[in-house]
């Protein structure tokens, strides 16, 4: 058994330095966001309590961001928890918000090379679990390196209604009326109340566990993405699955909907 174990870690060494070779030279995306899916059905599959299974999700997103930062991304959005997932029973939920929170202090603890921001309708979390994930983002104003955005009580169609509503409040508090914005009003100006206004757009976009949809990630930032699509739960997510992402990414030729 060990010796098999021990051949199956050299074949994956192998395959990784390969695929490091195939992307030498190669432009990666700016900004990746993630759909970290599967941590359920990886545990039902695996016989462990459903808990375990978004535990051991938890556990794979410190590694994930280092293989990002190694790669030289600048900016990653990770889907931790939808609008929809908080309809679910509330002892799976309140355990799941504890184990994001406990994420988010971990990823911004001193000493973490990036930039965190919080994504999302935090009103709709409890407050204490909002004022914990807000506090630690904070922690990490001013640092440099690569920003992380984390996406939690996130909905793609309730980001695009919070931004027109900022939109509508401020030019409300500036005196414009709805027929002078009507007449002004242009993509850029719902894109900059975004809740990732002054970045860029997710360049690639990844889910894992089989599923080939976006549920609503990222839906206007998402218009020019490429998407990889893996099989691969996210507990079992490994760097060289997100090397073949690279890979495929770098041999697209980006169309930007022509």
């Amino acid at each position: 058994m060990a010796l098999k174990v021990r051949l199956r870690e050299l074949i994956y060494d192998l395959y990784e330095r390969r695929l490091r070779r195939q992307l030498d030279g190669a432009q990666p995306p700016r900004h990746v966001g993630v759909i970290l899916d599967g941590n359920r059905r990886w545990a039902k599959e695996a016989g462990f309590d459903v808990d375990y299974g978004h535990r051991a999700g938890a556990r794979k997103i410190s590694d994930f961001l280092g293989w990002c930062r190694d790669a030289d991304v600048e900016v990653v959005t990770l889907w931790l928890l939808s609008t929809d997932n908080l309809s679910r029973s509330s002892k799976e939920v309140d355990s799941l918000l504890e184990i994001i929170a406990g994420v988010v202090e971990e990823i911004t603890q001193p000493g973490t090379p990036w930039r965190v921001r919080i994504v999302g309708a935090l009103d709709l979390l409890p407050t204490e679990i909002a004022a914990r994930v807000s506090a630690a983002a904070l922690r990490t104003e001013g640092r440099g390196g690569m920003q992380v955005n984390v996406a939690v009580g996130y909905g793609g169609r309730r980001e695009i209604a919070d931004a027109v509503r900022k939109l509508l409040k401020q030019h409300a508090e500036a005196g414009t009326s709805i027929e002078e914005l009507a007449e002004d009003l242009d993509v850029d100006h719902i894109a900059e109340h975004l809740y990732t206004s002054g970045q860029p757009d997710p360049e690639l976009l990844i889910r894992t566990s089989g599923e080939q949809r976006l549920s609503g990630f990222m839906l206007w930032q998402s218009a020019h993405s490429e998407f990889w699509f893996c099989e691969t739960y996210w507990p079992a997510f490994r760097r060289v699955d997100f090397l073949r992402a690279l890979r495929n990414f770098a041999a697209r030729h980006r169309r930007f909907g022509s």
